[in-house]
């Protein structure tokens, strides 16, 4: 699966998520700077899944018509390390096989609450 890292992802867990094996690009090394629509593009036109801490693109699904077919990621985790959420990642995807196919799903660090699109 192709990831798509948003500019709030920490590094530390891109470079980790690259040593496992994924293809990753990172909005901070890359773009910095750029919208969240045209971030919902870049991951719409090279097909990745958004990997992001940030809340807006639940807005920008259900309000802003925009539908990334990858999915979005978001996280909603209050403490974490900076490799952490490259170990959820790889748990959800590799492990668990989580589905993200037009789905916004949410990981608080306890639940994963999915919706499809």
């Amino acid at each position: 699966m192709k990831l798509l890292a948003n500019e709030n992802f920490p590094k530390a867990s891109v470079l980790l998520l690259r040593s496992y094996g994924y293809d990753i690009t990172y909005i901070g090394k890359n773009t910095p700077g750029i919208t969240d629509k045209e971030v919902m593009e870049s991951a719409q036109s090279q097909q990745r899944l958004i990997i992001t801490f940030d809340r807006d693109y639940g807005e920008l699904i259900f309000k802003h018509n925009y539908k990334p077919e990858q999915g979005v990621l978001y996280f909603r985790l209050p403490e974490y390390s900076p490799e952490q959420p490259a170990m959820i990642v790889h748990e959800l995807l590799a492990i668990f096989k989580l589905e993200t196919y037009r789905r916004l799903t949410v990981y608080d660090g306890q639940t994963i609450r999915q919706r499809k699109y």
